[in-house]
């Protein structure tokens, strides 16, 4: 059916067309926009449907490129630590959790972060024990690269203090009596994951339905997500999303990033990047080269300010990377790398100048701390520099504690690698930052938390409005090789668009950003998300 919207403020960062009132739709594509009159009286004919918009603003649909649907799904079943402001309060909703779980059953969850607490520090073995004492207990925190667990847990696990530990990980123990403090970090998180019950695959079905129910309830016509870990392999996640996306037609245009783990089932599934439709299609190989800031794992080529005899730790070996890499673009495939310190990058870029480029682009997914040489490197065609907004505001100022001042002024340079031509696309890595764009736009606007009374941290980094829709619109297709077919009001082009309660583009404050709601989310031409019906994840 074709449809006209009408009676819009559309800007279509289209520069032959930047700004419309009405948009034609026919088979899931742009045909035509231009003046409401114009578009009414040419195209308003036979089996049309004409939806008027009273004028809201529209925007080219908004694309989330790095998040784990997954994760975001387990928060509508397991425990929602997300905001949690003190030790005292992660220790009640925990006992709150346990009174409600048969013994021996597993509590999980996540979300929680130290930094936000204002009193009280990660809990310890002991207070775990305390307030779940019949319950096997593991808690991400909300990076997902560390992790709590409590004694139950470690005795299901087998734990012992001659066990191997996988490569890259760490079980943290007390400097004084040598044993386990409860808390978990990188590919140690292994040793417990393995003996965590698989949920079913309705189970999944299920809570992955919410998930994107509630992505499309942010604005999102598009998401770039890393699930194969959470959702029982490669095989599975593809029928998940299949069953939702194809059959159910819940709309969400997906892009699966799959663990380099899953390589050999790639290739035995025949599937490669952009294997699928418009709708769901294989994407990069995605590897993780360090950790993060939170417990000094992102590898720096130097020491954290805090801790002087610390770089961070490179989880793969140049030998161990190099194969993968070698392996995946033995399938003509692109990776998507975890890099967030100079020296991970340094180390992914240095492996990836050995092999040709392929069709598809590789993926530097944070790089948050940079130097000249670095984004030289970026400049690249065939490179994406995959950044999260929103890490800034999370981040500052205790990061700065990581790096001292010359490093951070030189860190989350997101303004200067546009200056330099990089190719940038904008994404959220939900959970562990909320995943409304919206939020993730404000903070590449300003640079600080919504209320902060200050000019932003490393102000001369912030972009303009326009700059920061780009990356979450236009720019994010580059990463999947859409350009031609997202990203843009254009003719031909998907028919992907959010609707705004305000006009983001004359705000005098962009903090009237926060207090911007989404009024639809129209996929292919379809309205699949109105203001009425509204998912918010349990806590």
């Amino acid at each position: 059916m074709r449809r006209i919207y009408t009676n819009g403020n559309f800007y279509t960062f289209n520069p032959i067309k930047p700004h419309v009132q009405a948009v034609v739709v026919e088979n899931g594509r742009f045909i035509d926009m231009g003046e409401e009159h114009q578009m009414l009286l040419q195209w308003n004919t036979g089996a049309c449907e004409v939806i008027n918009l009273y004028g809201k603003t529209v925007t080219p649909g908004l694309v989330d490129s790095h998040l784990h649907l997954s994760l975001i799904a387990e928060q509508f079943i397991h425990l929602d630590l997300t905001g949690v402001s003190s030790k005292t309060e992660m220790l009640d909703k925990i006992r709150a959790k346990a009174s409600n779980l048969k013994p021996n059953e597993w509590l999980l969850g996540g979300g929680w972060d130290e930094n936000l607490f204002t009193s009280g520090f990660i809990p310890t073995l002991e207070e775990l024990d305390s307030v779940a004492p019949y319950n096997p207990l593991f808690l991400n925190r909300i990076c997902t690269h560390a992790a709590v667990a409590n004694s139950k847990a470690f005795e299901i696990s087998n734990y012992h203090s001659t066990m191997s530990i996988p490569e890259g990980g760490s079980i943290v123990l007390d400097e004084y009596t040598k044993k386990p403090t409860g808390l978990i970090l990188e590919s140690a998180s292994e040793i417990f994951k393995r003996n965590i019950p698989q949920k079913t695959y309705e189970e999944l079905l299920q809570a992955m339905r919410k998930a994107v129910q509630f992505a499309l309830e942010k604005g999102l016509t598009s998401v770039h997500s890393n699930d194969p870990l959470f959702l029982g392999g490669l095989q599975q996640t593809y029928q998940i999303y299949d069953a939702l996306l194809n059959e159910e037609e819940l709309g969400l245009r997906t892009n699966l990033l799959i663990n380099h783990d899953f390589l050999d089932d790639l290739k035995n599934a025949g599937m490669y990047t952009g294997y699928g439709n418009e709708t769901l299609q294989i994407g990069a190989v995605k590897i993780f080269a360090d950790g993060a800031f939170g417990r000094r794992t992102a590898l720096l080529s130097e020491p954290y300010h805090d801790a002087p005899e610390h770089y961070g730790e490179a989880m793969l070996d140049k030998e161990a990377l190099t194969d993968i890499v070698r392996r995946t673009r033995e399938l003509s495939m692109p990776i998507a790398v975890h890099t967030i310190g100079d020296k991970a990058l340094e180390n992914v870029l240095d492996v990836l100048d050995l092999f040709p480029a392929v069709s598809h682009r590789d993926r530097l997914i944070h790089v948050q701390v940079l130097n000249q040489q670095l984004i030289n490197r970026l400049v690249n065609p065939s490179r994406i520099a995959d950044i999260q907004p929103r890490f800034v505001v999370s981040d500052f100022p205790w990061v700065m504690e990581r790096l001292g001042t010359n490093r951070s002024e030189k860190s989350y340079a997101w303004k200067t690698l546009m200056n330099h031509g990089v190719i940038c696309a904008g994404g959220s890595d939900s959970p562990v930052e909320p995943v409304n764009p919206l939020l993730g736009i404000h903070a590449a606007v300003t640079r600080k938390l919504p209320g902060e009374s200050h000019e932003g941290w490393n102000p001369n980094e912030k972009l303009s409005m326009v700059d920061a829709f780009r990356l979450f619109t236009e720019l994010t297709a580059y990463a999947t090789n859409e350009e031609t077919i997202k990203g843009t009001i254009s003719r031909g082009k998907l028919a992907d668009m959010t609707v705004l309660s305000q006009n983001p583009f004359k705000m005098q404050d962009p903090d009237a950003l926060l207090e911007t709601e989404i009024e639809m989310t129209v996929i292919g031409g379809v309205i699949k998300y109105e203001k009425s019906n509204q998912m918010t994840p349990s806590k």
